[in-house]
């Protein structure tokens, strides 16, 4: 087994010039610092940007060994059950923790009380350990001394959790010079993992608090610049993210530095992945195009609806005029009642503050099947859809 830390081994460490974790750090604050102009309809971004919460929830439920498929989820999302089942409850507390995340970071400091409300929130209403994911003190640190499954490391005794919390938060909220902040966002990932401070949800806990610090160090997910899912960063390959979580839990620099490369090597390919979704032109080809294609394979629409609903994401924005040019022996009246219809169905929705213009709504209805299908096919999901 590893040697423990020591109390005072919580420290920055620094690459070499010219090593390729340098490299990394250079990469990623050029692209925390790139303006987004992408040309994607901000309606379609957001809805996008709802996909992958939950695709981040998803795969971060079923690190910790929930089995729940995408797919499954996906059909809970369309038919809007509501059926208590604690392994899709777990995965909407993580979807609700996301957003508390969004809405407060900018205003909360990353401390014990901010901390702890997300920890109640991923744990609400679960069954607490060992027959569940809940927790018997939600919120509160863990009480009694605990094991982790797959890992030989040993937290620390009970005595000495707010202790190394405290030295945590002083050291996530610490000022240094921006090139340190995402060597800190992995460092603190590691250390909270190492402490083990909640007697369930930790894992879970972790991951939002490190989409909480990308947030915080500048990676503004929070007001529709960008999509980021870190958790796929962890969730494609459990046995190597426990690995390298395990190997710094010696303590050495290059231990610490080896896990550092291997979170952002990944958050570069995922973030450089997902940006392509604000190219418009990608995502309709891509994406939206063949989504709408299969949905009327699978008889999901009607010749017409799939005729207006292509219009739809090729011209961002339609109107019952743009219809009538590709529907034009159909009369007004008609034309009406199908956009009606589509409304109806979720699948067009008004602008805001503009009745009669409409775009593409694939959130939760049966264009999000073919939405994840495509996203699947050009290797966006982190996750397989029915395994």
């Amino acid at each position: 087994m590893a040697a423990n830390f020591k109390h005072t081994d919580l420290h920055l460490v620094d690459p070499l010039f010219g090593s390729i974790i340098n490299e990394l750090v250079l990469e990623l604050d050029y692209l925390r610092k790139k303006p987004l102009g992408g040309t994607t309809h901000p309606a379609i971004f957001f809805q996008l940007k709802s996909i992958f919460h939950f695709l981040e929830s998803v795969g971060s439920a079923r690190i910790e060994g929930n089995r729940t498929t995408l797919a499954e989820y996906i059909e809970r999302k369309i038919e809007g059950s509501k059926t208590r089942d604690e392994k899709f409850l777990e995965i909407e507390n993580n979807e609700r923790a996301l957003n508390f995340i969004e809405k407060n970071i900018a205003h909360q400091r990353i401390n014990r009380a901010f901390l702890s409300e997300i920890h109640k929130i991923v744990t609400k209403d679960l069954t607490p350990p060992p027959k569940g994911e809940g927790s018997r003190n939600p919120g509160g640190y863990r009480e009694v001394n605990v094991s982790i499954g797959r890992s030989s490391h040993i937290p620390p005794d009970i005595s000495t959790v707010a202790s190394y919390m405290k030295e945590l938060f002083d050291f996530i909220n610490k000022p240094e010079p921006p090139q340190y902040d995402l060597l800190k966002v992995a460092l603190a990932h590691h250390r909270f993992a190492w402490i083990h401070c909640f007697d369930n949800g930790n894992g879970r806990v972790v991951r939002l608090l490190t989409y909480a610090m990308l947030i915080k160090y500048g990676f503004r997910v929070h007001i529709g610049d960008r999509i980021i899912n870190p958790t796929a960063v962890f969730c494609s390959n459990r046995e190597k993210y426990y690995h390298y979580l395990s190997l710094a839990d010696s303590g050495s620099d290059d231990d610490l530095l080896s896990w550092c490369e291997y979170v952002l090597e990944g958050l570069k390919n995922e973030i450089g992945k997902v940006d392509k979704l604000l190219d418009h032109e990608f995502l309709v080809e891509k994406i939206l195009l063949p989504a709408i294609d299969f949905a009327l394979k699978n008889k999901y629409l009607t010749e017409k609806e799939y005729k207006i609903l292509r219009l739809a994401a090729k011209k961002k924005v339609i109107k019952a005029a743009d219809v009538k040019q590709i529907l034009p022996q159909k009369i007004p009246a008609e034309i009406s009642r199908t956009i009606k219809r589509l409304k109806d169905k979720k699948m067009l929705h008004a602008e805001k503050g503009q009745s009669r213009k409409y775009f593409l709504w694939f959130e939760n209805n049966y264009l999000l099947r073919g939405i994840i299908e495509m996203l699947d096919k050009e290797k966006f999901l982190p996750i397989p859809v029915n395994k």
